[in-house]
């Protein structure tokens, strides 16, 4: 089955797209994180979502972690790994990544503030002035990214788990992040007295992404690709997948806090 599902591809394809390797960032509950049994590897709903593509296209795909979310680009920049599944769209992003249509899903990114510390967010504006943090080489949507650069008094750290930690101590004003991830890492983290703005920052669409320096890159793929993207967003997988690994972090973080 697969040499037909191949037959299409060039000769080098046909050597070097036996498997194709993607990965992600890997603090990112509940579409993707480290898996506590195997740290080579990664799991959630956009790890999932991958070995149902894999089984529509015909090629093995290996979800692996591939180091925190500034190295996993740089490893799709080089070709060291053939997909990103979740990248936000942006214009730098385009000289590395082919964006793959239809997207994986639908995401809105928030402001969180400490209760005793109430931003009464509604608009971009009303950030200026105020000590934000946020998480390196993360993107919210092109247009928030250059204000922010442009506006915005902003932190940037290593991991999702030092920025909750820090506006936790009163070490920000505010944090931005998106909803799912933020609230599942939050409660995780046992970080009380945290609110998350009702109107979002950005909503932004999540995709799944060729690396253009892949050996694997080429049209036929991609269209292969998007093909069981279209049939599986039709399908609305992700709904189901969210709600499942949202309730297997939370299950997996509940064990990890029980007395032992």
């Amino acid at each position: 089955m697969l040499l037909g599902m191949l037959a299409g591809l060039s000769p080098l394809a046909h050597a070097a797209c036996a498997r194709l390797v993607t990965s992600g960032n890997p603090e990112y509950p509940p579409f993707l994180w480290q898996d506590p049994k195997n740290d080579s590897r990664l799991i959630g709903a956009n790890a999932e979502l991958m070995q149902l593509v894999a089984r529509e296209i015909g090629i093995p795909i290996e979800v692996r972690y591939a180091g925190p979310w500034g190295r996993v680009q740089e490893s799709a920049r080089n070709g060291r790994i053939d997909l990103i599944a979740g990248a936000f769209l942006t214009q730098p992003r385009l000289t590395y990544l082919r964006y793959l249509q239809p997207p994986i899903r639908d995401t809105q990114t928030l402001i969180w503030t400490r209760q005793q510390h109430p931003l009464q967010y509604q608009r971009w504006e009303d950030l200026q002035g105020q000590e934000g943090i946020t998480v390196v080489n993360n993107s919210f949507g092109q247009a928030f990214d250059q204000f922010a650069a442009a506006n915005l008094k902003l932190q940037q750290v290593g991991s999702v788990k030092n920025a909750l930690q820090m506006l936790g101590l009163g070490r920000a004003d505010y944090l931005i992040y998106e909803d799912a991830p933020g609230l599942a890492y939050a409660a995780s983290l046992n970080i009380k007295g945290l609110r998350a703005s009702t109107v979002p920052v950005s909503r932004e669409k999540l995709y799944l992404t060729v690396a253009l320096a892949s050996a694997c890159n080429n049209e036929q793929l991609a269209e292969r690709l998007s093909r069981a993207m279209k049939k599986l967003s039709d399908e609305r997988v992700m709904d189901a997948l969210v709600e499942k690994y949202l309730r297997i972090w939370q299950a997996q973080n509940s064990s990890e806090q029980r007395p032992g």
